[in-house]
């Protein structure tokens, strides 16, 4: 049961953030100063609408990943292999983001101060944190 809720409440943050991305696709722009790291002149990179919507891609189908590995939704999508390895790789991939570069993202980074450091320390490592931590729980459920 518990497993459920953890898988559900991940799963509508992972859609969430992929129509953000969409968004920033179809060439929005709020909020995307706040989402790429800088040294507080300038941007450390500026990401493709392609690259951006791969990343959106990516977390739709994290999203459906995840709701079928928590039992949230049938097994249909990934086929059965995939449910024995992903779930840990997952959840390594969003552990490994919480702890960062060292330099410009997750709660070791050196580079403080900037509007993409403050949200990052308030919002996306913690975030990072409790998704790799959750899908913890989904998997021992």
């Amino acid at each position: 049961m518990m497993a459920s809720i953890f898988a559900g409440v991940i799963g509508i943050i992972l859609f969430v953030l992929s129509g953000i991305h969409l968004y920033w696709v179809a060439g929005g722009r709020r909020g995307l100063l706040a989402a790429i790291p800088s040294d507080g002149s300038k941007i450390n990179f500026r990401p493709t609408k392609m690259a951006t919507a791969v990343v959106a891609v990516a977390l739709a189908a994290a999203g459906l990943f995840v709701l079928e590995l928590g039992e949230v939704m049938e097994r249909l999508i990934f086929p059965d292999w995939l449910f024995r390895y992903g779930g840990w790789i997952l959840s390594g991939v969003f552990l490994l983001r919480t702890v960062g570069d060292f330099r410009w993202i997750g709660f070791f980074k050196k580079q403080k101060g900037t509007l993409f450091a403050k949200w990052d320390t308030l919002l996306y490592s913690p975030l990072c944190l409790f998704i790799g931590i959750g899908l913890i729980f989904v998997i021992n459920g």
